[in-house]
């Protein structure tokens, strides 16, 4: 620690939102170990673009590795070590499975260096136009993109097939995040706040009863971490040391973003460079201007603001797979929970809890839906009788 600062680590509470509340409090500290946007480039650019546009990297063309150091830490991050055996087999399992729906479905010639690379971090390279051939990287994308899908797939078979309570997954994922919020405590990073959250039984009710799609399996928020940081322009760079400390950006769950706080286009007016970023960018510039994505939660005041986001963080079970189970070389060690991030600065923060922002109002719309629904031609409680949720 530097300066004598210190971070509180507060025990389990209920919060007044009914939730089940996990804080690290972590107090500001100089800057180390942080980026800010005017030292970010296109590879930094393009993964937050998929984070506050809610967008997918199946719309991407390349990738922006440029060496296999960096390769390595983006499989670490996914939770692969190349070096392990078992993740060799796992990863040119999933490679073969890519390959051959691509040949079989569509036709595609997949080339023999994309199909069975020496090196399987060579695919990424490749896929990046980092390494020759360059006329295998559009090929090598689409591998990696098929990749992705079956990964994720069998990724959710495994964890149906194995009894691992939904809650013990949600505890292991959370162990991972407040390490990183501790990890990001000691660097320096502007960061007031990092709490989590776990919704309760009461809450979940309410707000599958107010969904029109009432169905568990479409809560994507039921863990969930705040993140404060000291000022709004502090929030990408924040986000951005998430995807290469945390979770890894191409698992940002497409469609679930509500940002009206931080804008991709913003970062392109206010970075020095644009001018040279603009024309390498895989998107067009102005992509969020000629097609918004723009999810907003219909509980929430007009005056409230927030980057929101959910993200399947992947998590090994190495321990509950014995180490010979055939299940393990079918479908792998991992499986995915979903978490929810709710970045916004403080200033910000402050205004969100004031007139028809505040979380007070927003449970009073949520529950007013309820009751329409739940009433239609029924009886309605005596308002001093209604419960909390």
């Amino acid at each position: 620690m530097t300066g004598g600062r210190v971070a509180a680590t507060v025990p389990p509470t209920r919060s007044r939102r009914g939730e089940v509340a996990l804080h690290t409090k972590l107090a500001p500290a100089p800057a180390g170990g942080y980026r800010p946007l005017e030292r970010m480039g296109v590879a930094e650019l393009e993964s937050l673009r998929v984070i506050l546009r809610g967008g997918s990297v199946i719309d991407w063309r390349r990738l922006n590795f440029r060496d296999r150091a960096e390769v390595d830490s983006y499989l670490r991050l996914n939770q692969f070590d190349h070096e392990d055996s078992r993740d060799e087999r796992r990863l040119r399992a999933i490679l073969a499975q890519a390959v051959e729906y691509l040949r079989c479905v569509f036709g595609y010639r997949v080339a023999e260096p994309v199909a069975q690379p020496e090196d399987l971090r060579d695919l990424f390279l490749l896929a990046s136009g980092t390494v020759e051939p360059r006329r295998y990287r559009r090929i090598a994308c689409v591998v990696l993109k098929v990749m992705h899908v079956i990964h994720h797939l069998e990724a959710r078979e495994l964890l149906f097939r194995t009894p691992l309570r939904e809650s013990d997954l949600a505890q292991r994922a959370h162990r991972r995040i407040m390490a990183e919020a501790e990890r990001m405590r000691a660097a320096g990073l502007p960061v007031l706040e990092f709490a989590g959250n776990s919704k309760s039984r009461d809450s979940l009710v309410t707000k599958l009863l107010a969904k029109k799609e009432s169905v568990a399996a479409q809560v994507f928020d039921r863990v969930r971490y705040r993140v404060v940081t000291e000022r709004t322009d502090q929030i990408a760079p924040v986000v951005w040391h998430l995807t290469q400390t945390l979770f890894p950006f191409n698992y940002a769950v497409p469609g679930q973003t509500q940002n009206n706080l931080v804008g991709f286009q913003d970062l392109l007016a206010a970075h020095p460079r644009r001018g040279q970023i603009i024309p390498e960018l895989q998107l067009p510039a102005d992509l969020e201007r000629r097609d918004p994505v723009r999810k907003r939660n219909e509980f929430s005041g007009r005056d409230f603001r927030v980057l929101n986001f959910v993200v399947d963080l992947p998590v090994r079970i190495d321990e509950l797979l014995p180490p010979l189970d055939p299940m393990a070389d079918e479908l792998g060690r991992i499986v995915f929970s979903l978490v929810e991030f709710q970045v916004v600065d403080a200033a910000t923060a402050a205004r969100n809890e004031e007139g028809d922002a505040s979380h007070e109002r927003y449970k009073r719309r949520q529950h007013q839906r309820v009751l329409r629904r739940l009433s239609r031609g029924l009886v309605v409680p005596k308002k001093g009788k209604r419960g909390g949720g």
